[in-house]
């Protein structure tokens, strides 16, 4: 059985309605429109592909192998400006801390399970780092003051939002509520709204 899904382009076809308020649709082009190099503003450039590698096992695309949807450079840059949801665990240190003593820790569960660097592993030794560090009890000694459980649930967390604030993941699931004008109407169960696509 097949995911029901927008057709490609449902996503362009609709920024270019009137549909779509200008900032909305700014702020979706600028996505669609990323440049494919990224230069970290913040993270160290071994810090930052150690990002990216751990990002692209959290969320696989195997749909996207040439062009997949970068996580990386959103995190790099909102730490670089120092914006943050308003709170944080107080398990956890500052953002720009945690992040990276928490990359840093990655690498050492990689160094104590197979005594290779992260990036060095194969993608089924990454995903067995990455599951002990989800675990909540990996071994390295980043994770004695480092809350392991809490820092995994912030970094998929935001992996999880960079994903889905994004244009072409959005229509994947055939989320349209950036169609935010005029205001939804038809919103309840199986209800689709005259300039949603049909199936």
């Amino acid at each position: 059985m097949s995911v029901p899904t927008y057709p490609s382009g449902t996503v362009r076809a609709l920024l270019a309605t009137e549909h779509v308020s200008e900032a909305t649709r700014a702020v979706l082009e600028s996505r669609l429109n990323a440049p494919a190099a990224y230069e970290p503003q913040l993270l160290a450039p071994e810090t930052f592909a150690l990002l990216e590698a751990v990002a692209a096992r959290i969320f696989p695309q195997p749909d996207r192998p040439e062009n997949p949807i970068a996580l990386a450079p959103a995190v790099d840059q909102r730490l670089a400006e120092g914006r943050a949801d308003g709170w944080r665990y107080d398990a956890l240190p500052p953002d720009r801390e945690a992040m990276r003593l928490g990359l840093g820790g990655i690498d050492e569960i990689a160094q104590e399970l197979f005594q290779a660097e992260f990036m060095a592993l194969s993608a089924e030794q990454q995903d067995a780092a990455l599951q002990a560090l989800a675990d909540g009890n990996p071994p390295g000694a980043a994770w004695e003051t480092l809350d392991a459980g809490r820092f995994f649930e912030e970094l998929l967390a935001e992996l999880a939002e960079n994903y889905y604030a994004h244009p072409l993941a959005q229509e994947e699931i055939g989320y349209v509520g950036m169609a935010d004008l005029p205001a939804w109407t038809k919103i309840g169960l199986n209800e689709r709204d005259e300039r949603e696509p049909g199936e």
